[in-house]
């Protein structure tokens, strides 16, 4: 785990461990024609559109190489955990109504801290989006106020586990904040205002527009090295998918 992770996100994933143990230039979904979607679960997502997500390369092989566009690899990124240093950065696109993305974080993602993130392997970096209305869109105004301090990942985390095992769950201002409240978000009257605030809205619509024109189009949605993957598949699934990622690059 890097050094420069805060102190609360190191909590996080202790946490974790007892519980199982930026400017995208390409705006097009032109990205995605060197990823091969690994796995595909109509059970596992929550689609949107009803379009597929992503393409297989020409020849149909798995293409392998450096990060994607999209990869932020930032020290202090309040919206990653695990060594900025790490040999594969998994992004993870959530919403946060998607009762597949709260399945994934409870029972799949402690796991891949354990065994990925804090051996160093994986670094994980989350973004999210709004697809399933007003709600998603408030939910990832609230995570962008999260974010600006430093409370992103815990934010995550609490409404993931409080969320329902089916269906979408309300989020109305006052849940909001409640969840802002649980998790200690330092400055309370802050995360009001930022609520409220348009340029933070405006953050968040940004978000959910370059999903978009990636081809993201159901959630939850991942990429490791240059493979994806959709849905909230078994645990043997990821660790077979991150264990390809890691030989790509050795």
């Amino acid at each position: 785990m890097s050094t420069n992770q805060p102190l609360a996100r190191h909590t996080l994933e202790a946490k974790y461990r007892r519980a199982t143990i930026g400017n995208w230039i390409l705006g097009a979904i032109a990205v995605f024609l060197g990823i091969v979607v690994l796995a595909q679960t109509l059970t596992g997502q929550s689609p949107t559109t009803g379009t597929s997500v992503a393409a297989e390369s020409a020849d149909g092989a798995q293409t392998t190489g450096g990060d994607m566009e999209f990869v932020r690899r930032e020290a202090d990124d309040p919206k990653a955990i695990g060594d900025v240093d790490a040999p594969v950065v998994l992004t993870e696109w959530i919403d946060l109504r998607c009762p597949f993305c709260a399945s994934f974080s409870r029972d799949t993602l402690p796991v891949l801290i354990e065994e990925y993130v804090d051996t160093g392997r994986v670094r994980i970096e989350f973004t999210d989006v709004a697809y399933f209305g007003e709600q998603s869109e408030d939910g990832s105004v609230a995570l962008q106020a999260a974010a600006n301090q430093n409370k992103y990942i815990e934010y995550v985390t609490a409404v993931f586990d409080a969320a329902p095992e089916s269906g979408h769950p309300d989020l109305d201002r006052e849940v909001l904040v409640g969840f802002a409240e649980q998790v200690g978000v330092p400055d309370m009257e802050q995360f009001s205002a930022d609520l409220d605030d348009p340029a933070v809205r405006a953050q968040a619509q940004a978000e959910t527009r370059n999903a978009q024109q990636l081809g993201v189009t159901a959630v939850p949605f991942f990429v490791a090295g240059q493979a994806a993957l959709s849905g909230a598949q078994p645990v043997a699934t990821f660790r077979e998918y991150l264990d390809e990622a890691l030989a790509a690059v050795e």
